[in-house]
């Protein structure tokens, strides 16, 4: 099977010049100016019941620049304050599409520092980017090389809040195929004593990667909070030093995931996942944290983006299938099963199960019957007597 290259984004830190962080800064908050001015025009005419496009907003911004006013947008690439607007436009599209809740301003201190440059924008020749505006190429650290005889068709160029400076290049990498099919079939139970366990019986610790940084992080934020409110020079420090733990721990996260769903994806065909709504999850306060340091919504991301890239599968069973409680030998419902309750034994056929390899097997057989008869996965319904009934109705979901 072939398919049409797939587009992915390569990454790269790079140190700007001064002049480079100047132009870019400028840029940075014009394109958050011009996002604010349109975001501001198309709700005034919302409340008017009329609607506005990108072309109008084009065209606002084509007289904005002749303002006095507004006069410094002229002072930087008109790409990067076109993409935004284009930007705009996708943000109300989802919100009528109701994929996506209403655009929201922009913040100079908390909103993501970025901009977005198109082929008129940059040039990238031998191996070297060189923005529009810009004399000399960044001085980009080459962690990895670009697919041979590709070109990006896009390039982000972005600032965390760690102060570390990012060029994302959109490029077609045609090396990214399908890998040879397989009958190799995972259920996978995300946890947090152990971050995956396997429907093969295998456990992936959970590296608490938050926990290692916590007294470093605590430390940091509580020296953040005795600052002097305001924007002085030593809250910005104290601000841009927690900025680093906290880029820290989600960098070691972000590696780890990805080593982790691209080996599950290489090494099976059919990968099958609980459907959990973690926004939900979080609001427990006793288990936020954890949870979030867990990742399960980017471990889902990643697994579900690599398997379109190479072939495979994903198959996500409904949140309230009560893998935990049913027991993947003979079928029978147990009646309860707290949390803290991780080995148990089946009243039915007096089998031992391990909590989530025992999940995680109810999840692949569940998921093989999606696969081969299209069945849905919705819980069994208990019935006074304690056996199974055929209709199915959605208990309780069982962490």
């Amino acid at each position: 099977m072939t398919l049409s290259p797939v587009k992915r984004a390569f990454k790269y830190r790079f140190t700007p010049t001064d002049a480079q962080a100047a132009e870019l800064s400028r840029t940075f908050g014009c394109v958050r100016k011009v996002d604010n001015l349109a975001l501001a025009a198309r709700t005034e005419a919302w409340s008017r019941q009329e609607r506005v496009n990108y072309n109008a907003t084009s065209a606002m911004l084509t007289a904005w620049k002749k303002t006095e006013e507004l006069a410094y947008l002229s002072g930087v690439s008109s790409v990067p304050l076109q993409q935004a607007l284009r930007h705009l436009q996708s943000a109300f599209t989802n919100f009528f599409g109701k994929r996506a809740k209403y655009p929201r301003f922009k913040s100079r201190k908390k909103s993501r520092r970025s901009a977005e440059y198109t082929t008129s924008g940059f040039r990238f020749r031998d191996g070297g980017l060189t923005l529009a505006k810009m004399k000399e190429p960044l001085d980009i650290v080459w962690s990895r090389p670009l697919p041979e005889g590709v070109e990006p068709s896009t390039v982000t160029v972005s600032q965390d809040a760690a102060g570390r400076w990012f060029v994302s290049m959109l490029c077609e990498d045609p090396s990214v195929q399908p890998l040879p099919a397989t009958d190799t079939v995972v259920g996978i139970d995300v946890g947090l004593d152990h971050l995956l366990t396997l429907s093969t019986g295998e456990k992936i610790a959970n590296p608490k990667h938050e926990r290692r940084d916590r007294v470093a992080l605590a430390r940091a934020q509580r020296s953040l909070a005795h600052k002097a409110p305001g924007d002085g020079a030593n809250r910005r420090k104290a601000r841009r030093k927690v900025a680093r733990i906290h880029a820290r721990i989600a960098d070691r996260r972000r590696d780890g995931l990805h080593k982790l769903t691209t080996r599950l994806v290489r090494e099976n065909q059919t990968l099958v996942i609980e459907d959990l709504t973690v926004r939900n999850m979080v609001k427990n306060r006793k288990l936020a944290r954890a949870i979030s340091d867990a990742a399960w919504s980017d471990f889902r991301s990643m697994l579900e983006y690599k398997a379109a890239w190479y072939g495979r599968e994903v198959i996500a069973v409904d949140r309230f299938f009560p893998s935990s409680k049913l027991c993947s030998h003979c079928g029978k419902l147990a009646q309860s099963m707290p949390l803290h309750v991780r080995t148990w034994t089946c009243e039915g056929c007096g089998t031992t199960h391990d909590r989530d390899v025992n999940a995680a097997k109810n999840l692949k057989a569940a998921g093989l019957a999606v696969s081969v008869c299209g069945a849905g996965v919705r819980p069994q319904r208990r019935t006074p007597s304690g056996q199974s009934a055929t209709k199915q109705e959605s208990p309780r979901r069982e962490p």
